[in-house]
């Protein structure tokens, strides 16, 4: 992997986790927390999609939308753990 994937994926997890972040609480975590969002969002969305059968294409843009609905349910999960 060279500096320009690991630049690409940084991004990408920092604009999936800022959007994340705003749909499910209105506000971002910060640099550091959005990307730390958008990367596990992407995990899970990398897990989930395939074992439903779904998938968005490829690209940057299709990166960043599976990455945000990852971080979208890691934050709805998180919100439901913690008022449990």
């Amino acid at each position: 992997m060279g500096i320009e994937s690991i630049l690409v994926f940084l991004i990408v997890g920092a604009i999936a986790g800022w959007l994340a972040g705003l749909i499910v609480s209105g506000f971002g975590f910060g640099l550091v927390g959005n990307i730390v969002v958008g990367i596990v969002g992407a995990f899970i969305a990398g897990f989930l999609f395939p074992a439903l059968g779904i998938s968005l294409g490829s690209g940057i843009i299709a990166a960043i939308i599976h990455s945000t609905i990852g971080a979208v349910i890691l934050l709805v999960l998180i919100k439901v753990i913690k008022r449990a």
